[in-house]
């Protein structure tokens, strides 16, 4: 991984031309209309470079947020980067000026590099990104869509309870396994083999590259763009033996299981899924087929790795707060009683279990910093210039943070989100945490179906608490770990049955 501190000598070689190209845009460029907002003071040439956090961002940000205000400015190398700390801010320009904050930047890394480009995610605002949005909408895109598969996320949920029934050390295997088996039965018909299957180990291993490559301030090359013409050979280039691997795995995920459908819908075999679908009927273009395995992938892409933070998240919470998890499993006995498992139908009736979710979503920010937008056109804001090429960062974390929004906001919480003594709920946290505008994340309803039915299911047949070693009791430590997706540090946690009857119900639908 390059980083800033790895290529402190090629720094100091590109400098010198990056300081007269800086020099000379600041001697010819127009003056600006309106001021930049404010934020911390840049260095000659490098601007904030050097401000630029790369451990936790999100901490960074906030810290500029309550100094500086809202809407925080940074300048790097030329580039200028808009820090959002508020949800009205957000929303202000991000969904009402949808048109000029619906574009993405370029990154070099991710994008160029590591093969990235055309995914919906970094695809620029276009064509080609509002024809793979809409083959997304087409499966996923409203509550009433992913209803068609509340089936499929009951019946592998059912067999998550009995990986976890057998195996309750491998949590976090199971969860990945399983989120992993919903979304490729919808994108491409697939059946997961139980153990070891090639498209889930491919998968992980390719969400994981994702997310390693888009945090924000990791690659210098994303901060010095030039250095993507540095031969591989080149000293301190081990950023491009990274992207290349990253690159191959990429291009296997995106092309195996296209090709897998292909072939059964020749034999006549493949079950019916949005690649099958797609690729029905008349002859397919080349281009179309390339936006059909894009947009299957991009299932995957977008809902995997950040489902399974969530419903980690949960575990960790149901093992901090044993009070909260007592509360749902009561709801849970008076709704679905002890003979069966709660499904998507009982949903309406369990406004508890509902609000836990909420929490879940608010408590652990699986996304903080969100993914960056990119200014198409030049636009004043509040009084302030924001020009164009401009990044847009919301800061997720704080805006589900923030003690002006969220009472005693460290506090795991379900209550706050149901109305109580006339109190109305606190902020729903689906607003925010799943992006904004024409880039908000497209399989939002699956993630949380996935994640609702994970948590009723699971809470119905196990209790979880704190892990007793040698006769001390270990409580896990809160530590979100770094990634454009940020997962819970690993933790231990025990999962037992809560009853006989309980027990009977997983090992009763285990093989529905």
């Amino acid at each position: 991984m390059l980083t800033i501190t790895d290529v402190a000598w090629l720094d100091l070689l590109c400098l010198t031309g990056v300081g007269l190209y800086y020099l000379v845009k600041q001697v010819v460029i127009k003056k600006n209309p309106a001021p930049y907002p404010p934020g911390p003071r840049g260095w000659p040439l490098i601007g904030n470079v050097l401000d630029m956090p790369r451990i936790k961002p999100w901490l960074t940000f906030t810290e500029w947020g309550q100094k500086y205000g809202d809407i925080t400015h940074i300048e790097v190398l030329g580039r200028h980067i808009i820090v959002l700390n508020s949800v009205k801010t957000a929303l202000e320009m991000m969904d009402s000026k949808s048109t000029l904050y619906s574009d993405r930047p370029v990154l070099p890394m991710a994008g160029e590099l590591a093969g990235f480009k055309d995914c919906v995610a970094f695809l620029p605002y276009g064509d080609r990104f509002r024809r793979q949005r809409k083959n997304l909408h087409r499966v996923i895109g409203s509550r009433t869509a992913v209803d068609v598969y509340n089936e499929i996320e009951e019946v592998e949920t059912r067999r998550f309870l009995k990986r976890l029934l057998a195996n309750p050390d491998q949590l976090q295997e199971h969860v990945r396994h399983t989120t992993g088996a919903i979304i490729l039965r919808l994108s491409h018909g697939y059946e997961v083999k139980e153990n070891n299957d090639p498209f889930i180990d491919l998968a992980e291993r390719v969400v994981a590259n994702a997310s390693q490559a888009t945090a924000p301030g990791a690659f210098m090359v994303d901060i010095l763009p030039f250095l993507a013409k540095v031969p591989a050979w080149f000293p301190g280039a081990g950023f491009k033996h990274l992207a290349r691997e990253w690159r191959e795995t990429l291009e296997e995920m995106v092309s195996a299981p296209h090709k897998f459908v292909k072939d059964q819908m020749v034999a006549g075999t493949a079950p019916v899924s949005l690649t099958s679908n797609l690729l029905q009927g008349s002859d397919v273009s080349a281009e179309e087929d390339h936006a059909v395995k894009w947009s299957a992938f991009n299932l995957y892409a977008g809902g995997s790795d950040t489902t399974v933070s969530a419903i980690y998240s949960l575990f960790l919470a149901m093992t901090l707060f044993p009070d909260v998890q007592k509360k749902a499993q009561a709801e849970i006995d008076a709704v679905v009683g002890p003979d069966r498992l709660p499904t998507f139908a009982d949903r309406d009736s369990l406004p508890y279990a509902e609000a836990l979710v909420k929490e879940v979503l608010r408590w652990n920010v699986v996304v903080p910093t969100g993914f960056p937008h990119c200014v198409s056109e030049d636009d004043i804001h509040d009084g302030y210039y924001i020009p164009k090429g401009s990044l847009v960062m919301p800061n997720i974390w704080f805006m589900l943070n923030n003690p002006r929004t969220y009472a005693n906001p460290e506090q795991f919480n379900p209550e706050r989100f149901l109305a109580k003594n006339g109190k109305e709920p606190e902020m729903e946290p689906r607003t925010m945490c799943f992006g904004f505008g024409r880039r908000i994340c497209p399989g939002l309803h699956l993630a949380d179906a996935s994640i609702w039915i994970s948590t009723v299911m699971t809470l119905a047949v196990f209790d979880i608490s704190k892990v007793v070693e040698n006769g001390v009791e270990i409580t896990p430590e809160v530590e979100p770990l770094q990634g454009t997706v940020s997962h819970p540090k690993l933790f231990k946690c025990s999962i037992k049955p809560r009853s006989a009857t309980a027990h009977g119900l997983v090992e009763q639908d285990a093989n529905y």
